[in-house]
């Protein structure tokens, strides 16, 4: 694979070549990971920056509803919007399960769109590893908009939110106990809020769920990173696409406002130190595999498990090996 000319033809904003690159960036093996670093230290320098959103909600909240009646509404303001779906993974086969693209019908045929579901893999919470990645691909390949969709709530949104300017929570109306239903830490998180299905029987009770929730986000510690009045709480219907354009208002007033202010690229250079010390762990977790290593680790825990040596020194003693390696 030329990386030089791949990379020359991601720039261009070819469909095909930048599905070739994310397959690239998101294959595990050695060979790959070598070009895929070459190849995203050639697109470094494309000078583009898009808007990298973050969604996630519970189950059944109708995110891909969400996400095809907004990406629609984008690409016709003539923005071009890219859509990375992180699909739950097979535990036999490994593949996609939820199938997002083909729940995203008529956004799929867009083409100021492009959508890639992601298989999650044994990622925990749902985020595929090399996303981040892949949303600079995104970007290169001159996106306006990046929407990053998970699984779930869970611990994925911890993930999201180092790769992502804005993070998007969507709920539904009548999920219960409405403000138990989300852990306070993943509000925290939030930027915005949007409770989805406020159309026909739940339109009222939408209302309502919005209203608790932007007077909990009241009670939250303020952050430094948000003007006046954020986070927000707001309504929309995805399927009669209500309240969408207003979602959009908020978020490019939120971005303008941070770039204004130092935060978005403060933010920014704060991701890029959290994903250099990620990848500096997950390369020393590799070697761990390397077959010298295995046998090494395996003698050490027969030693531990035979009162010959204290886990802590052993593990000393693993750690210097690879020290030395």
């Amino acid at each position: 694979m030329d990386i030089a000319q791949l990379a020359e033809k991601v720039i261009a904003g070819d469909r095909r070549a930048l599905a070739r690159a994310v397959t690239l960036v998101e294959s595990r093996r050695a060979d790959h990971r070598a070009m895929t670093a070459e190849l995203m230290e050639r697109l470094r320098g494309a000078g583009r920056e898009a808007v990298r959103i973050g969604l996630s909600g519970t189950p059944g909240v109708g995110k891909s509803t969400f996400i095809e009646s907004f990406g629609m509404m984008l690409t016709g303001q003539g923005l071009r919007v890219a859509v990375l779906a992180v699909d739950p993974s097979s535990a036999r086969s490994g593949g996609s399960i939820l199938g997002d693209k083909t729940r995203m019908e008529r956004l799929s045929r867009d083409p100021k769109a492009f959508i890639r579901p992601s298989p999650a893999q044994s990622q925990l919470g749902g985020v595929a590893r090399r996303s981040r990645e892949a949303v600079a691909l995104c970007e290169a390949a001159g996106f306006d908009v990046v929407l990053v969709e998970t699984v779930g709530v869970g611990q994925s949104e911890t993930v999201v939110a180092e790769m992502t300017d804005l993070f998007v929570l969507l709920l539904a109306p009548a999920g219960g106990d409405e403000l138990q239903g989300v852990k306070r830490g993943i509000m925290e998180m939030a930027d915005l809020i949007l409770v989805n299905k406020a159309d026909g029987a739940l339109r009222e009770t939408a209302t309502r769920t919005r209203a608790d929730y932007a007077g909990a986000l009241r009670l939250l510690r303020k952050r430094p990173q948000d003007p006046e009045g954020f986070p927000k709480a707001m309504t929309v219907s995805a399927v009669e696409e209500a309240g969408l354009p207003e979602a959009w208002e908020t978020m490019t007033e939120l971005v303008g406002w941070r770039r204004a202010q130092g935060h978005f690229a403060r933010n920014r250079a704060d991701q890029a130190r959290y994903w250099f010390r990620e990848e500096v762990r997950h390369g020393l977790l590799a070697r761990l595999d390397e077959p010298d290593a295995k046998a090494r680790m395996a003698a050490l825990a027969d030693r531990v498990a035979q009162g010959e040596a204290a886990p802590a020194a052993a593990a000393q003693e693993m750690l210097e090996s690879l020290g030395k390696g």
